[in-house]
């Protein structure tokens, strides 16, 4: 298929085209014909595949139908909500790209900067919004952001909107919308929490699923290394070091943790730099320049700011701490092997996380390269007594115990 074939209005072929898009991903050819028919949809597909388009160029197809060349005030219309502030920025970006020939407007808003200049287009009026569900609500509240004519909703990135303790937000943005909308629910994991989430906002939805989340990328080479764990950053330097790494992307479990390996990283003159939630927006904006624009050579991020990072050739992802939650591994190497390139995905396991690893494994089905020959094991992987779980292995982090104590009030009320 062609994207010519997708029945798109003509200046949106045009910008399209100029993009160098001729045939539509497996996402785009399977979602944007079930949105432009107006169902509601789930999406699930590993990042790179071109999700964003998927759902921005059929709506922008349906907007620039119903606005055209009127002249009257231009009201919100389409609502995309996405978790991180860097997200916002790029899917706002590929609004005006693909939007370009038509008269159609976007505005992307978000928290950590002046909100002036946000509310200052907002009362110009505007087609599209982007935005972060804090910041959205405060405009809302201060009735700067009227709802009432909106057509399409768009959730992107659901997962981490739960996972990030967005939920009572998302449900309080889904009340300000008419029930009439046209609902999208995108992300690159779709755990059974979300599918429940979506039955509350979605009618009847229509389910698009590509390259399913226990399926790693076939290009993309997996190297396990089984390392004390106050050995990692020894081993992590060593890697940079002897194998001449660059353009390398690290992923840490928590902000204090991403800042201590920069420390220790640029103790050994390693130009290295940490993204994450308390980076200010700026800060954060020229980090991901930088590390672009190959200033800095070993970014480490951990997972809700990486859901930011845009990068078609990415050559190495290294795993410094395993993720608890399978799905987030796939996503994570995922960020290397994209559009057809190659790539390495290399990760450390300490014996706390050997339960992970496991998970891990029963997922990806994938017999992952294990490497011994380094002076940081702790063994082969495979003892008996280390196949035991971290006792916190779940999403919300308590212990076996703790949640043996919430069952009895999971009929009571649900988290979701």
């Amino acid at each position: 298929m062609l994207f010519e074939d997708l029945s798109l209005s003509k200046s949106i072929q045009r910008a399209v085209f100029e993009e160098g898009y001729t045939e539509p991903t497996p996402i785009q050819e399977q979602a944007i014909p079930l949105i432009l028919a107006g169902n509601d949809l789930i999406g699930c597909a590993q990042t790179g595949t071109g999700k964003t388009a998927a759902f921005a160029i059929p709506i922008i197809h349906q907007l620039h139908r119903i606005v055209g060349s009127s002249k009257k005030p231009k009201q919100i219309r389409a609502l995309v909500i996405t978790p991180t502030r860097e997200l916002a920025v790029q899917i706002g970006q590929s609004f005006d790209t693909y939007a370009k020939y038509t008269n159609l407007t976007q505005l992307t808003i978000f928290g950590g900067v002046s909100q002036n200049p946000q509310v200052d287009e907002l009362k110009k009026g505007i087609d599209i919004l982007i935005a972060t569900p804090g910041r959205l609500l405060d405009l809302h509240k201060q009735g700067f952001v009227n709802l009432d004519h909106l057509h399409t909703l768009v959730l992107d990135e659901a997962d981490q909107m739960l996972d990030m303790g967005f939920v009572n937000d998302v449900k309080k943005i889904v009340k300000l919308t008419p029930k009439n909308r046209q609902t999208l629910f995108f992300s690159a994991t779709m755990p059974i929490a979300i599918r429940e989430l979506a039955e509350m906002f979605l009618t009847d939805p229509e389910t698009v699923t590509v390259s399913p989340v226990s399926s790693t990328a076939e290009k993309v080479e997996q190297r396990i290394y089984f390392v004390e764990k106050g050995e990692k950053r020894n081993l992590l330097y060593s890697l940079l070091h002897n194998e001449n790494l660059t353009d390398v992307l690290v992923f840490a479990r928590t902000k204090h943790g991403a800042d201590n390996i920069v420390k220790a990283l640029r103790k050994k003159n390693v130009a290295a730099e940490a993204i994450h939630g308390d980076k200010s927006q700026s800060a954060r904006q020229r980090v991901l320049d930088a590390f672009k624009n190959k200033e800095i050579g070993v970014l480490i991020a951990t997972d809700i700011a990486a859901r930011g990072i845009d990068i078609d050739q990415l050559p190495y992802v290294i795993n410094f701490d395993l993720p608890n939650i399978p799905e987030t591994y796939v996503h994570r190497i995922g960020r290397t092997g994209r559009a057809g390139n190659g790539g390495i995905a290399i990760s450390f396991c300490g014996k706390d996380e050997h339960g992970y690893w496991k998970d891990i494994q029963r997922l990806i089905k994938v017999d992952v390269k294990t490497i011994t020959d380094h002076p940081y094991q702790w063994h082969s992987g495979s003892l008996e007594q280390t196949e035991s779980k971290p006792k916190n292995n779940n999403r919300s982090g308590k212990s076996t115990k703790s949640r043996k104590s919430d069952a009895s009030k999971k009929n009571k009320k649900r988290w979701y």
